[in-house]
């Protein structure tokens, strides 16, 4: 059984997937703004541990950080939480997932969940310092990152997930792909013996697809890391 830790946790596919890790046994440690949150309308889970902090403010990012460190090195961490159509699609959707990556304890797997519009996304990193970045940039973005982290530390892989177009908060009523399968992919990525693909995929519903070519272009990829250990002052390492 696995240690996973599941981030944008209270609802959603992140919910969906704690949820999925906890019936098939595994050690699952969720992120949520608040705890309150996990305490709405779907309930309680079994989780072996809770951490909690605002992932648009960056000291609270560096606090979940800290609280992750209680519970050891992860065998897995999924990136999850992510905004639209919001102020902080750029600290949450790229910042985030980035300054944790950076500050935690390298797990064995890495997951970031990216978005089919991440192919509309631009290049110009300049959008991440002056704060006009679209949320398709940042999922272009996260997704590079995904692809830059593939190689970078033995014993670690990393792979980007599009779960589709799902019916959740985010996505909305009108949402045309299987909320069921958005979150299967993810899991299987975090815990499955079997999903041990060469590292550095962008996955749709458990099939690698072709990515924006500048995800896998080295030479983004190192702008990229050096805009972000610049903008946080946090280096990857």
């Amino acid at each position: 059984m696995a240690w996973v830790l599941v981030t944008g946790a209270a609802g959603g596919l992140g919910r969906h997937a704690a949820d999925a890790l906890a019936e098939e046994g595994h050690d699952v440690v969720v992120h949520a703004r608040d705890a309150a949150r996990l305490a709405g309308p779907e309930g309680g889970g079994r989780w072996q541990g809770v951490v909690t902090g605002d992932l648009a403010a960056a000291d609270e990012v560096r606090s979940v950080a800290r609280q992750a460190a209680r519970f050891g090195r992860f065998d897995a961490v999924i990136h999850n939480a992510g905004v639209l159509d919001s102020p902080d699609e750029i600290a949450v959707n790229i910042v985030a997932p980035y300054v944790l990556t950076a500050l935690m304890e390298k797990p064995s797997r890495l997951i970031y969940l990216s978005s089919s519009l991440h192919r509309t996304g631009s290049t110009d990193l300049r959008r991440l310092t002056d704060g006009t970045a679209s949320y398709d940039d940042t999922k272009l973005w996260v997704t590079a990152l995904a692809l830059a982290c593939a190689t970078r530390w033995e014993g670690t892989t990393s792979h980007a997930v599009d779960p589709g177009w799902v019916p959740t908060r985010m996505g909305g009523p009108a949402a045309s792909d299987d909320l069921a399968a958005g979150h299967r992919t993810q899991v299987w990525l975090a815990t499955h013996p079997d999903a041990t693909p060469p590292t550095g995929g962008y996955w749709y519903h458990r099939r690698t697809q072709p990515p924006h070519p500048a995800a896998r272009d080295r030479r983004f990829q190192d702008r990229l890391v050096r805009a972000l250990e610049q903008h946080t002052g946090v280096p990857l390492g």
